[in-house]
């Protein structure tokens, strides 16, 4: 008896303990504290606990409560619309039944950039997406539905990050099989974010359909295997030099015709922004603000290409790892100028947000840039900016959020690139006019979008 009231009061201390540290950390973080901050105060207190669970309980308790943790994980949504509270509710139901697999990487740079840091940007995403992944759908700990691997990897989740990442810490090939077709125009984005200081690089492949054979996708890197030609793009951040190594490959008809390499600067961050853009045989890279390549020549024409896989060659040390997230891939190249001019509406999904927020990301750049070089261009024309979200959330408060959205761009236009305000007007529609699917990621992708509309 003894022994149980010695128990129960050391527990009852550590989980006051637990709780007082997480008071200080949410004072210390003020009241405006974001999403990120909470889950890292929650996961900080809940250290402090687990280290007195660990000596009271078996592990399966420990492993129950790390469940019940992991459930409130914020849903990743690079562009999310829907409010915090929603947003905990539609992910805690999939988690539920999954193992807790959470990362911390504490370097990641989560301070919004300005935009200005993007000022030699050029990059402007494709007019339709094509597809669009977040893991929103694949289970904690789980491989995800819709790839395939000759190897494994997972889903984690990541202090300081929303939504769910796809881990990648072994030798192999890892193929998201809902991409099969790449354009002759698309171009592809993806968060990535690294841990560890000599890493084996990431490969990016692009793949064609092979020599004529029955066309269909392989899991194979090889590009002998029935004569491929595409391009294999090598990616090794190094944090403690601030910046890393890039190399890239063509090959044509199963032959390699082209080997280059390049160092790239990052500032030590351990997130990297990577655009792709394809415009026929042309090729251009993105590494955050800077363009690392600028192919005129990288895709063999005449060809077409179906397959898109990331390939890891070497080994990881325990403490290495790749996390991907947000992958978007989108057709055609918007001709800004003429759809607002004649057509008399442009309509995009290149300018980003920060979630449930209107602070425009700083990659975001080049779209804007495009639209006031036109309006800089055309000095008599005047616009209505409207925003639109996609139907997660509340639908007052998404209504409030694109009108804020909205107002965002009209500010930057005008502070940024000089753009007369009272050329412009500002309004939201919330989710209340899709042109997509918001069953799908990738409709909801689309849905998240900014028009600009002559008047």
């Amino acid at each position: 008896m003894k022994t149980f009231i010695f128990l129960a009061a050391l527990f009852f201390s550590c989980s006051l303990s637990a709780q007082k540290t997480s008071d200080i950390l949410k004072q210390q973080a003020g009241e405006g504290v974001k999403e990120g901050a909470s889950i890292a105060t929650h996961k900080t207190a809940d250290k402090i606990t687990d280290k007195v669970l660990d000596k009271l309980f078996s592990k399966k308790s420990k492993n129950k409560r790390s469940n019940k943790s992991s459930s409130n994980a914020v849903p990743n949504n690079t562009t999310a619309q829907a409010s915090p509270s929603a947003s905990n509710s539609s992910n805690s139901s999939s988690n539920n039944n999954s193992t807790s697999n959470s990362t911390s990487f504490s370097s990641v740079n989560t301070n919004q950039e300005p935009i200005t840091t993007y000022s030699k940007y050029d990059f402007v995403p494709g007019e339709k997406v094509l597809a669009y992944e977040d893991f929103s759908q694949d289970a904690i700990g789980e491989f995800p539905l819709k790839w395939n691997t000759n190897s494994g990897a997972e889903i984690v989740t990541t202090s300081g990050q929303t939504g769910n990442w796809l881990m990648l810490n072994k030798k192999g090939l890892f193929m998201p099989e809902f991409i099969n077709n790449l354009p002759d125009n698309f171009t592809l984005e993806f968060d990535l974010i690294y841990s560890g200081f000599n890493l084996p690089f990431l490969q990016l492949l692009f793949l064609s359909a092979g020599n004529g054979k029955d066309g269909k996708q392989v899991l194979n890197a090889d590009f002998s295997y029935n004569k491929r030609s595409g391009i294999n793009l090598g990616i090794q951040p190094i944090k403690r030099d601030n910046g890393g190594i890039s190399n890239i490959y063509n090959f044509q008809d199963g032959e390699k015709v082209m080997d280059n390499q390049i160092q790239f600067q990052n500032n030590g961050n351990s997130k990297i922004k990577v655009s792709i853009w394809r415009q026929k045989e042309r090729l251009r890279v993105y590494l955050d603000q800077n363009k690392v390549y600028d192919l005129p020549k990288a895709f063999p024409a005449g060809k077409t290409y179906n397959t898109m896989m990331y390939q890891i060659w070497g080994d990881f040390l325990p403490e290495e790892k790749y996390l991907i997230g947000n992958i978007k891939l989108a057709v055609g190249n918007p001709d800004t100028r003429n759809k607002l001019l004649t057509e008399g509406k442009f309509s995009t999904t290149g300018i980003l947000f920060d979630v449930n927020s209107a602070s425009i990301k700083p990659e975001s750049y080049g779209t804007l840039k495009e639209i006031a070089d036109v309006l800089k261009d055309n000095t008599n024309v005047k616009v209505k900016i409207i925003g639109n979200t996609d139907s997660d959330g509340n639908a007052d408060y998404n209504m409030k959020l694109s009108k804020q959205r909205a107002d965002a761009v009209k500010d930057a236009l005008t502070t940024e690139f000089g753009i007369d305000a009272s050329r412009m007007t500002s309004d939201g529609e919330g989710a209340s006019q899709p042109v997509a699917d918001n069953k799908t990621p990738e409709g909801k992708a689309q849905n998240r979008r900014v028009e600009f509309v002559k008047q």
